[in-house]
């Protein structure tokens, strides 16, 4: 055997010890990768620290217009001071720029500074309305992934939700700084479980059975909002992922016809395919249309899910109404759906 033949076996040798090295780490890195996704569906997403005292949170305003606001804003920032928090106010939060507070510049630099802040612990969202999705995409979330943060609010800020639980992250969904124009006395559950869930004290719910409800047990991470937004973020990076997980509802101020319509587009999206539970919310102020639907909102949702067969709760109390429980977004839960008292239970 000369030295080229030699040498060439040699070549061959370390490049097929290569080949094989390599192969074998994109096969753990796949198995890891399948791994993590076990665990992000059976364990939840990445929970930002719950707040103590002396934590400091900042209100934004990251869609509606806030026009004779700033008394109840003041009110909210006197509730988070009573718990011990220190409160900072975004410096666009009272601007206007047509139905919006503030451009959509102004919106996401009040936004990006709470983000990028590590001694900022929470962002709530001083209303909602509509602009959220518009500022989306012009915010650097680099600083939030190695700090994360409580994101808190409704309605609007589904997008937010939706947008952060990709990013592998849980929010909070609960009342906004506005919520506190509603009655005080009808908005006690309200703030009571907001508190509990800022502050990482258990939450459970017992609740009385609807005639409506699909009978059955189920655990899963909870997902979920608005069902505009929810349709809205369709086919964007910030559509949700339902699969293996529990999804709540909530809407206002739609037609019967709009629901059902929403509903079907996330059902042709696959939502519901292999989801594990469906809760309904408050569903407020439905139009009345020219054209009479003809059904409940209940036979709506049970005719939109009928081959399905996880557990369905109505009339969970969150929602845009005074009494509006808090729920921690990317956290597992278990939902027990009874005859007479059902239950949502976080672990």
């Amino acid at each position: 055997m000369n030295l080229d033949t030699f040498t060439k076996m040699i070549y061959m040798k370390r490049r097929i010890k290569y080949i094989f090295v390599v192969l074998s780490l994109v096969s753990f890195l796949s198995f890891g990768q399948t791994r993590i996704d076990s665990i992000s569906k059976t364990m939840g997403l990445i929970q930002p620290k719950y707040l103590k005292k002396g934590d400091s949170i900042m209100i934004v305003a990251s869609a509606g217009i806030l026009i004779n606001r700033n008394e109840i804003i003041g009110e909210a920032q006197k509730l988070a001071e009573s718990w011990g928090l220190k409160v900072f106010i975004g410096d666009h939060v009272f601007n206007q720029n047509n139905h919006f507070a503030g451009t959509d510049e102004e919106r996401a630099s009040d936004f990006q500074k709470a983000l990028d802040n590590p001694s900022i612990k929470a962002i709530w969202c001083a209303r909602g309305g509509y602009g959220s999705g518009r500022i989306l995409d012009k915010l650097d979330y680099t600083k939030f992934k190695v700090s994360p943060k409580w994101i808190i609010g409704y309605s609007d800020i589904t997008a937010f939700h939706s947008h952060i639980h990709n990013l592998g992250f849980q929010t909070i969904h609960a009342m906004m700084a506005t919520s506190l124009l509603f009655d005080s006395k009808e908005t006690e559950q309200s703030i009571e479980t907001f508190r509990k869930a800022l502050f990482g004290v258990e939450l459970s719910y017992k609740i009385s059975s609807s005639v409506y409800n699909k009978i059955g047990e189920s655990e899963g991470i909870l997902v979920g909002g608005n069902l505009s937004i929810l349709q809205n973020m369709l086919g964007s990076v910030s559509q949700l992922n339902t699969d293996g997980h529990i999804l709540f509802i909530e809407e206002i101020g739609e037609y019967k016809y709009h629901i059902d319509r929403m509903l079907r587009g996330l059902k042709r999206a696959g939502y519901f395919n292999s989801c594990k539970g469906l809760i309904i919310g408050d569903i407020s102020n439905i139009k009345k249309n020219t054209t009479v639907w003809g059904g409940s909102i209940e036979d709506l949702v049970l005719d939109v899910v009928t081959e399905f067969d996880f557990p369905v709760l109505f009339n969970f109390p969150a929602g845009h109404e005074t009494d509006n429980r808090a729920l921690i977004f990317g956290k597992s839960i278990k939902l027990n759906v009874k005859s007479t008292i059902s239950e949502v239970i976080f672990k």
